[in-house]
């Protein structure tokens, strides 16, 4: 069957078409959950601390388990991983609906429930990732990139309302939606046909060296360092995001709903920037276009730093928005392509733990930086420091600022049959 609209071929593939629809299914489950154990939390204990501590429980496993999950993915079947993968998330979901209904809800269960979600997720997220360019030809991946980040910011951007939603209805129906969503995501992937070369399982038997083999190709291999380290020193110096509640009180003087829109305009600028590329791939000169828009996103971090105009700082907010997944499209294709399927579970591991680490850390920065010196200052000096790194990695990175198309025959490996051993074309 053929789709008639533009920009739909990954959705000629009945493979994706089930995947995607999973995957989103699953992001707007975790994100109804979270909203729901905020609140709960919050109405059970009243602790802003314990509310971080939930945080961390589900974001510690994916630091712990790091080093298993990628090799896990490439010596398994990476459909049945993430099936059980899903599937103990659904029992997690299952469990805070046990909770909320038999009325023993209390902090520290949740909390351990949070963690087991945590570890299940940790699972997901590398088999995921990596199965996903063996769904669709190589030059459609950026196609299926493209769609993937709509889906994901779409669902990070509805599922916090929904489940906000929801949860008038009582904590035990939020838990409820979330299990049967990942229930439904569970039997879209079981449908799912996906079979992984016999010759590429063979060599990825699970031994001590390969655990660290992510971690030495990603290190070895210029454009790939440098596509997952920009983004990850950009997201760290430039976010402005847990800071939003200060510049709409302190800076701006509007209220929550001025905060929430602030909340909702980089994600609008995200996703409409998604939609246009799925009509518009880039096609040349793809390495420029990536260091043009981190830089272009540090400067609309200063521009927010500095504005006081509320109309302004929500342009910047949705510039930025648009900037940034333009670099995550373009890591997101240069990635899988630049990295051996065999390796692919390991590699997308570490960029998982990069990418989660930025956010958390780039959070820790802004506050403590605004505590220090203020937090026009802090988001300014965060902005410029983005601008700076783009300077450097100019010079650093210079196979990736010359990567030209997004293509297997610029990115992809000429592999040699010597075992695990493997040429990239971006070796340093």
């Amino acid at each position: 069957m053929t789709l008639p609209l533009p920009g739909l071929g990954a959705f000629r593939h009945r493979n994706f078409a089930l995947f995607g629809a999973a995957n989103f299914l699953a992001t707007i489950a975790m994100q109804m959950q979270a909203v729901a154990i905020g609140w709960q939390v919050y109405d059970l204990t009243g602790s802003p601390f314990r509310l971080g501590m939930i945080g961390l429980a589900e974001f510690t496993p994916a630091i712990g388990l790091a080093l298993l999950v990628g090799p896990v993915a490439d010596r398994f079947d990476r459909r049945r991983i993430m099936l059980l993968a899903l599937g103990g998330e659904a029992i997690c979901a299952l469990g805070l609906l046990f909770l909320a209904v038999s009325g023993h809800a209390a902090f520290w269960p949740i909390l351990s429930i949070a963690f087991c979600f945590g570890v299940a997720r940790a699972f997901v997220a590398p088999a995921s990732r990596s199965m996903m360019p063996s769904l669709v030809p190589p030059e459609l991946l950026n196609n299926a990139v493209a769609w993937s980040s709509v889906s994901w910011q779409v669902a990070t951007i509805g599922g916090p309302a929904l489940g906000g939603f929801i949860y008038l209805a009582g904590p035990d129906a939020a838990y409820g939606t979330a299990a049967l969503a990942i229930v439904a995501a569970i039997g879209m992937i079981a449908l799912v046909r996906y079979r992984r070369a016999a010759d590429s399982i063979r060599r990825v038997a699970i031994k001590a060296k390969d655990v660290l083999g992510g971690l030495h190709l990603i290190f070895n291999h210029q454009v790939l360092l440098g596509a997952i380290s920009l983004d990850l020193f950009a997201v760290l110096f430039s976010s402005a995001i847990p800071l939003l509640p200060v510049f709409a009180k302190d800076v701006l003087h509007t209220g929550p709903e001025g905060l929430g829109l602030l909340r909702a305009a980089a994600g609008v600028g995200a996703v409409t920037t998604a939609l246009y590329l799925t009509q518009r791939p880039i096609r040349h000169h793809a390495g420029r276009i990536l260091f043009t828009c981190v830089g272009l996103f540090g400067l609309c971090v200063i521009t927010f730093g500095l504005s006081q105009s509320f109309w302004l700082s929500l342009g910047a907010l949705f510039c930025g928005g648009a900037c940034d997944m333009v670099s995550v499209y373009i890591r997101g294709t240069v990635v899988p392509l630049a990295t051996p399927d065999h390796l692919r579970g390991r590699v997308m591991a570490v960029e998982a733990v990069f990418v989660g680490a930025s956010n958390e850390l780039g959070a820790f920065w802004a506050g403590s930086m605004a505590s220090l010196i203020g937090a026009v200052p802090a988001v300014v000096l965060g902005g410029s420091a983005t601008i700076l790194v783009v300077l450097s990695f100019t010079r650093l990175f210079r196979k990736l600022a010359k990567v030209d198309k997004l293509d297997t025959e610029t990115l992809g490996f000429s592999e040699v049959a010597l075992g695990d051993k493997v040429t990239p074309a971006g070796v340093a």
